[in-house]
């Protein structure tokens, strides 16, 4: 059974960091591309980052480029999202997607991911 555990998600004042994991059971990592998606209240779910499964391609949204960074380690079937210099615009409930298939792209489509996580909230506030 395909499932993903996020953690790593808090309370930070603005300009702190903050890593979010996403572990994977039930199924290998190193097949699947992975995606960070965000939701704040009221707002639409919005794509953050992606890894593709096989060149280590990865892509952000313009509103995290530079202070986000997506990794994977395929030993630990886990993900992770390094989060820097935080901003209370990032404040949402953080979920990782993937979905199955050998590609050296990504995408921030919600469409393309096949299996979600349950979430983690992140709140940035002083």
């Amino acid at each position: 059974q395909v499932q993903l555990v996020e953690s790593g998600g808090g309370l930070v004042q603005p300009g702190g960091s903050l890593r979010l994991s996403c572990a994977a059971s039930g199924f290998t990592l190193d097949t699947y591309v992975i995606g960070w998606f965000r939701q704040a209240p009221g707002r639409e779910r919005e794509g953050v980052s992606c890894i593709s499964s096989t060149s280590g391609w990865s892509y952000y949204a313009d509103s995290v480029k530079g202070r986000f960074t997506i990794s994977r380690d395929n030993a630990k079937n886990t993900v992770y999202l390094q989060m820097n210099v935080l901003k209370p615009e990032d404040t949402a409930n953080y979920y990782c997607a993937v979905t199955n298939g050998r590609r050296n792209y990504c995408s921030l489509s919600s469409a393309f991911y096949d299996y979600w996580g349950q979430g983690t909230q992140v709140t940035v506030s002083s």
